[in-house]
């Protein structure tokens, strides 16, 4: 089943309406168009107080492309880094525990805009692609218009010893290199979409 994070609240894709309907609870839509479906992401976008969305449809893909098609879509690329230690590192964007990540710039593909990005937020050099991991999806706004951001995840090596510096032009504050499974302070503040990655990468 695929998800979009609307911060800590959740839209899930799925081609079995009956299923999911046992097991969860929210809001169940079976997609008819998009007018219909763009009319329920304003919505559910203004319903706080419920935390999923479940939209079925037997065309899945399909739907997932016109769900896509109601928003400006930005693509991103980030990384986990690890140290040699195997911790991986966190940083604080903005007063939130986050991945170093960004958008690609004209030309990119992703792997180069994780790499790129990785190195300008930590100031780190020398790190070694490992492999992809997920890609995430979440959205906000920006001056009124609903955004998409995709961002796909790769692991790093770093076999350095020279300490992070931090991009403070992009609210970068602070760093911890972390021990897998010591993730509390991270669990209580960060965004859902990072603790998806940290799960996928069985970190927390």
């Amino acid at each position: 089943m695929y998800k979009v994070f609307f911060n800590d609240r959740t839209v899930y894709f799925g081609d079995n309406f009956s299923r999911a309907f046992v097991r969860n609870k929210g809001l169940f839509y079976k997609y008819n168009n998009i007018q219909e479906l763009n009319e329920l992401i304003e919505l559910f976008s203004k319903l706080n107080q419920i935390n999923s969305l479940y939209i079925f449809h037997e065309d899945m893909l399909m739907v997932i492309e016109e769900f896509k098609a109601c928003f400006h879509v930005i693509e991103a690329g980030g990384g986990v880094v690890f140290n040699r230690s195997k911790e991986f590192l966190a940083i604080k964007r903005n007063g939130i525990w986050d991945l170093p990540k960004g958008k690609l710039e004209k030309g990119e593909d992703f792997q180069e805009a994780a790499l790129r990005e990785v190195e300008e937020e930590t100031g780190l050099s020398g790190l070694k692609l490992m492999e992809p991991l997920i890609s995430t999806y979440h959205t906000y706004r920006l001056k009124g218009e609903k955004v998409l951001k995709k961002t796909r995840w790769f692991e790093f090596e770093y076999g350095g010893t020279d300490l992070p510096v931090l991009q403070a032009k992009e609210g970068i504050t602070d760093y911890r290199w972390v021990i897998p499974g010591n993730t509390d302070f991270l669990r209580q503040n960060t965004y859902s979409s990072i603790l998806d990655v940290l799960y996928m990468r069985k970190l927390l």
